[in-house]
């Protein structure tokens, strides 16, 4: 029971820590409502299109630092499972999880939030960190080809995915589990742009 609560309260410190969106908090601290701008998204890829590198900077580290402190709860909590053939740490899983979910849909600004690109990075890696450096790799190419940052976080968080399922990269159920709900958020949250992808209308990249 005292291992339950323990998941439990690493989700739910995870998901206050996710619904701090920094791309909202910045931007009102530029005097503008990010969720009403450009593409409407509140996150890192339309706060550097609508406000610019130096708010996009603020972003990025906000982002990912929610991440990096969410799991560190969870490991700190350090709730271990036994699954298939190792371990999982399923309160880091949950903090991390939770992060993600609140980033996405944060309780602090009526659940509208950013698409998770940048918190679930931060959270990949400090779940397993040689699996989240291939699935950069596969993001960066894709980018470098198509310049959609959309296509290539989509198709990152697939191979990550893939990868859990390798023996090398854990192979765990739950790590499987919480690999396939990062990646079902992601895409749920990047269906408009999977349409204009489809239609040709996504906005590129500008190097």
């Amino acid at each position: 029971m005292a291992d339950v609560l323990k998941v439990l309260a690493a989700l739910a410190a995870g998901y206050l820590l996710g619904s701090l969106n920094t791309s909202i908090i910045v931007g009102r601290l530029y005097g503008k409502d990010i969720t009403a701008h450009g593409s409407n998204s509140a996150g890192l890829t339309n706060t550097l299109r609508v406000l610019g590198k130096p708010a996009a900077a603020l972003v990025l580290a906000g982002d990912v630092l929610k991440g990096i402190v969410a799991c560190l709860i969870g490991l700190r909590l350090g709730v271990y499972v036994q699954s298939g053939a190792g371990r999982d740490c399923v309160s880091l899983l949950a903090a991390g999880a939770g992060a993600v979910i609140g980033h996405n849909w944060p309780v602090y600004f009526g659940f509208r939030g950013g698409k998770g690109m940048l918190t679930a990075a931060a959270v990949m890696f400090m779940i397993n960190w040689v699996a989240t450096l291939i699935s950069l790799g596969v993001f960066v190419a894709v980018i470098a080809v198509t310049r959609y940052v959309s296509l290539g976080t989509i198709c990152a968080a697939l191979f990550f995915v893939a990868i859990s399922f390798l023996p090398a990269f854990g192979n765990t159920v739950y790590f499987q589990i919480f690999a396939g709900l990062l990646a079902a958020m992601i895409i749920f949250k990047h269906r408009a742009n999977i349409q204009r992808l489809l239609a040709g209308t996504e906005s590129k990249l500008k190097f």
